[in-house]
Order: C-alpha cells, then structure tokens, then sequence
C-alpha cells in the first residue's frame, strides 16, 4: 500500500531528477558559447576542431595584387554546433556564434605526395564572434595568432569589419564560401550578397 509519505519522496525524487537533466543540459547547451576574460577580451575556444567544419580554402586572398605561391596557406572553418544547428532552421546565425578561421600552412612534396598539397603547422587562429550584448556593432573579431590564450578585440575601424559588412553573404559571414550552408540561405532567402 502506497502512503502519502512514500508518493511524496517519489515526487522529490522525480523534480530532483527532473531538475539535474535540465541544469545538465542547459550545461552542454552554453558549452560552446564565447568565454571572455573581460568586456574587450577574449579567450581563445577550446575543442573547437570538434564543432562543426564549414569548408577549407586553399591559397585565398581578398587582395587583387597579392603574388601567388608555391605553398598557398589552409583556411579551415569552423563553427560552434549550437549555431550552426540554428542555421540549418533559419538560414541566419544566432547570438553567440562562434566562427573560428584556422590557417595552416601547406607542403607540397614529402613522405609519398607528388602532387597537390596538405595541410600543416598552424599559422595562426581568427574568431568572428556574434555577441549582442557585448559589442555595439553585435559582430567582432579576434586575433589569437599561433597560441595565445586571449586575444583583445581587433577595433571596429579596422578594414576587417567594412569587408564582412560588404561582401559577407549572409550577414557578415562569408556564407557563399560554405557550400552546404549558402544552398540553405539561398532556399531560406537570407543571401544579401553572393559575390
């Protein structure tokens, strides 16, 4: 026979239950959101070869008179999971994306590669960071070099920010450099530009 006493401690047990998945999961659901060390400064994303790869580029230069090179540096791309999950609804990005530009180097000929190039050492780590409530213009970019911890904002006069506000497909996120995902803006109708 069920007490009163022995319902009510199965309905704690339930709401305690209930309550620590709910705290776990809004846990993983903030684990990939921007860490700052202060209001300008940013710490640089752990595990982000984890999130989500958006595409690589090979020898990519927005400067028309930049000379070609035997090496060409990687531009790998990558995107924390809460966003891009967001994107693939709406066609747009979320507060609190995260987009993280790795350069690599490149080799062309050792161990057994004739031909083509693969990736190598790291050359430096870029982050462009949508965060309404700490930047005025909601967007900003960080540079964290080859390995620095933190990295102050890059100033909101810098050409970086003119470049994305003109030229970025959706927003000012270079989308029509990311396959998959400029086919779901284009069919969503978010592309403002797709040069």
């Amino acid at each position: 026979m069920t007490t009163f006493c022995g319902f009510l401690l199965t309905g704690i047990l339930v709401f305690v239950l209930t309550g620590a998945g709910f705290g776990l999961h809004r846990q993983r659901a903030n684990i990939d959101e921007p860490r700052y060390a202060s209001q300008n400064t940013m710490l640089r994303p752990t595990g982000y070869r984890e999130w989500i790869w958006l595409s690589s580029g090979l020898g990519m230069s927005y400067d028309t008179s930049a000379a070609a090179t035997n090496n060409p540096s990687f531009d790998n791309v990558f995107v924390n999971p809460s966003a891009y999950r967001s994107f693939l609804e709406t066609g747009t990005w979320p507060d609190k994306t995260t987009l993280v530009l790795e350069v690599r180097g490149s080799e062309g000929h050792a161990s057994i590669n004739q031909n083509g190039h693969f990736q190598s050492d790291l050359i430096s780590l870029e982050v462009h960071v949508k965060d309404e409530a700490h930047f005025q213009g909601k967007w900003a970019f960080f540079g964290f070099g080859r390995s620095a911890d933190k990295a102050t904002v890059i100033p909101a006069a810098a050409s970086c920010y003119s470049c994305h506000e003109q030229s970025g497909a959706v927003d000012t996120t270079f989308v029509q450099f990311y396959p998959t995902l400029f086919e779901i803006a284009k069919r969503k109708g978010t592309v403002k530009r797709t040069e």
